[in-house]
Parts: C-alpha cells; sequence; structure tokens
C-alpha cells in the first residue's frame, strides 16, 4: 500500500494546458474516486499517475518516491481498463497468471497466488474456462485477478465498468467495494457515474476542464457543495437551479435575481404539507416518473422545467397544477455571477 501525492500537476499538449497544477494528497488504503465531465481530466490524471501519460510539470509521489521519470513497471502499481484487456485465447487461470510474467517467482507460489486471487474473486469454478464463457463481471473480475496477483501498493481503476448493464454494474460496484474493504490497499478510481462515486468512495475528486473544484466525502460534498457544478453534478436527479432573490419577504424565484437557488428534487415535496416552507413552487405538471417507493414530479415553474417528489403511488396527472415546497434548512443559496456557494437556508 502507499500515500499518492499530486503536487502542482500539469498536462499540457502543445500550448493547450489540459490539467492546470492540480495537488492532490490520497491517503495510504483510502478509495478516491475521481468524478467529471467527459474531457474534464480525470483520465488524463489517472494515466500520468500510471506512467502512461507524461508528466508536463509538478510532481508524482507514490508511497513517498518521486515517480515522473519512472516507467510504469516501476511504480508498482496496477491498472484496470474498461475494456478489460484480458486475452481470448488463453485460460482465465493463464490470464490471472500473466500479471506475474515477469515476477521472479517460483511456479509454485505463482500458482498459491492466482489460486488466492481466484477464490477472492470467486473464480475458483472458471479458471479453466475462456473467456468468451464468461459474463462482463466476470471478465472484468478476471482483470482485477490479474492485477491482484502483482501485490501492487495502489490499484487504478479507469472507467471500469462502463461496458456493463445495470444490473452487473450495481453488482461490480459492490464486489469492488467489499475487495477494498478485505484488501485495505488504495484505490484511484475514475468514473463519470456519481451513483458509483457516491457507493463507492471514500473520498470524491469533482473535476471541470483541468482543475480540482472540490475533494471530500460524499455526504460532504452531497450537503455542502462549493459552487453550481460540483451541486449539480453530485446527486441524482441532478439539482434543480432556478435564478432567485432575497427580500423583506424572504427568498422568491425571480429570473433577474442575483441569486442562483439550488433544490434537490428530494427535498422539494409535490403536493405535501410542509410547515413554514422557504420556498414554495407552482405549475403544470410535464412529466411524471413513478418509481415504486417515490414518483417523480417534472413542473414548469419559474420558467423552466423543476423536478420534485411525491410519494409512491400519488402520482399528479400530466397537465394538472401542482405547488411544491421545499423545507427550510434545504435550500442551497449561490453568487449568480462566480457560482459560488453562500450557504443554505
Amino acid at each position: 500500500m502507499a500515500m499518492i501525492e499530486l503536487k502542482k500537476l500539469v498536462k499540457s499538449y502543445g500550448r493547450t494546458d489540459i490539467i492546470h497544477g492540480i495537488d492532490l494528497e490520497i491517503k495510504d488504503g483510502e478509495f478516491v474516486v475521481f468524478v467529471g465531465p467527459s474531457g474534464c481530466g480525470k483520465s488524463t490524471t489517472l494515466r500520468m499517475i500510471a506512467g502512461l501519460e507524461e508528466v508536463s510539470g509538478g510532481e508524482i509521489c507514490i508511497g513517498g518516491t518521486l515517480v515522473n521519470d519512472m516507467d510504469p513497471k516501476e511504480r508498482n502499481i496496477a491498472m484496470v481498463f474498461q475494456n478489460y484487456a484480458i486475452y481470448p485465447h488463453m485460460s482465465v487461470r493463464q490470464n490471472i497468471a500473466f500479471g506475474l510474467y515477469t515476477a521472479k517467482m517460483s511456479r509454485q507460489d505463482k500458482d498459491k497466488r492466482v489460486s488466492e486471487a481466484a477464490e477472492t474473486l470467486g473464480l475458483t469454478q472458471y479458471l479453466d474456462r475462456r473467456p468468451a464463457a464468461l459474463s462482463g463481471g466476470q471478465r472484468q473480475r478476471v482483470a482485477i485477478g490479474r492485477a491482484m496477483v502483482r501485490s501492487p501498493s495502489a490499484f487504478l481503476f479507469d472507467e471500469p465498468l462502463s461496458n456493463l448493464d445495470a444490473q452487473l454494474r450495481a453488482q461490480m460496484r459492490i464486489e469492488i467495494k467489499a475487495l477494498h474493504q478485505r484488501l485495505g490497499t488504495t484505490i484511484v478510481y475514475v468514473t463519470h457515474d456519481q451513483v458509483e462515486a457516491m457507493t463507492m468512495a471514500d473520498r470524491i475528486v469533482v473535476m471541470n476542464g483541468g482543475h480540482i473544484l472540490q475533494a471530500g466525502a460524499p455526504m460532504d460534498l452531497y450537503e455542502n457543495p462549493v459552487d453550481v457544478f460540483t451541486a449539480r453534478f453530485i446527486g441524482s436527479p441532478s439539482m434543480n437551479i432556478v435564478q432567485g432573490r432575497e427580500g423583506a419577504d424572504g427568498i422568491t424565484s425571480d429570473p433577474g435575481g442575483n441569486l442562483k437557488l439550488g433544490i434537490r428534487p428530494q427535498d422539494l415535496l409535490v403536493n405535501q404539507p410542509v410547515p413554514d416552507p422557504v420556498l414554495t413552487l407552482s405549475g403544470p405538471v410535464t412529466v411524471v416518473e413513478p418509481l415504486g417507493h417515490e414518483t417523480l414530479v417534472h413542473f414548469q415553474a419559474a420558467g423552466q422545467t423543476v423536478i420534485g417528489t411525491a410519494p409512491g403511488g400519488q402520482a399528479p396527472a400530466v397537465g394538472s397544477q401542482v405547488t411544491a415546497a421545499l423545507p427550510r434548512g434545504r435550500l442551497y443559496t449561490f453568487d449568480a455571477t462566480s457560482e459560488k456557494s453562500l450557504g443554505r437556508k
């Protein structure tokens, strides 16, 4: 295991900076997830840590050692890719053992490591099968097993679940998190899926435009986003953002206001009693999404579509007028110009 430090890290292509001098310390044994939209720099950062991209400026230290000029194989890290990168002509056993191809170990020790990895990942009964006979989730486990047998200081995951269907993604999220809890190895994980980030990470790093906007525990980012971008990126469905202002009569929606008001759909209660709400919005229903335990209600208010929540089985009719109320303490306020957080009301 190892701590990973990024110090004023820069990546440039020609005169264009892609990563703008970011600083981050990843603790020994920590599970850190980088999230952000496509092109934000998260995969580039991961590839620089792995040694697959050259560093243009700043430093990367792994376990206290500067690794800027080290080859990937010298960094004692293991990377798991989106496309698995396993060999179709080899058995599961051979694919996992390939991670030890250059290791100076006895055949007996190699076999032991392969067996232990297979048992940990639930692959023992599949060791003699070819990848074509496995499901997508099992293939991803083979790729993880090949990384595990090397006993790396850190695992790097680059969107490893994006090729799986929804049910398999949910299953693999649990398996990777459980694996981390058993092994305690440092994990750096890149995804565009904030649900993966929220459910797996010890700490989430939100990136945009080659900058780190905020880093913190999942619920800290959810409850205390520093800006509009982070507020909308963390949480599903995405936070509603409407223009507003604060006056003598309290906070109201106003297209010309000096505030941006952040409202999580789960907090905006449709046609439900809320004592002394901080904000009320009304308008016609455009779309209804029944989810069983709750119903997401899309309606027109404040000159745009907003999403609120009604109890399951109480879906209002499309076209009907609804009133949605927000309890005090659940309204996020941001400066309309800088989009930086002004706290909650």
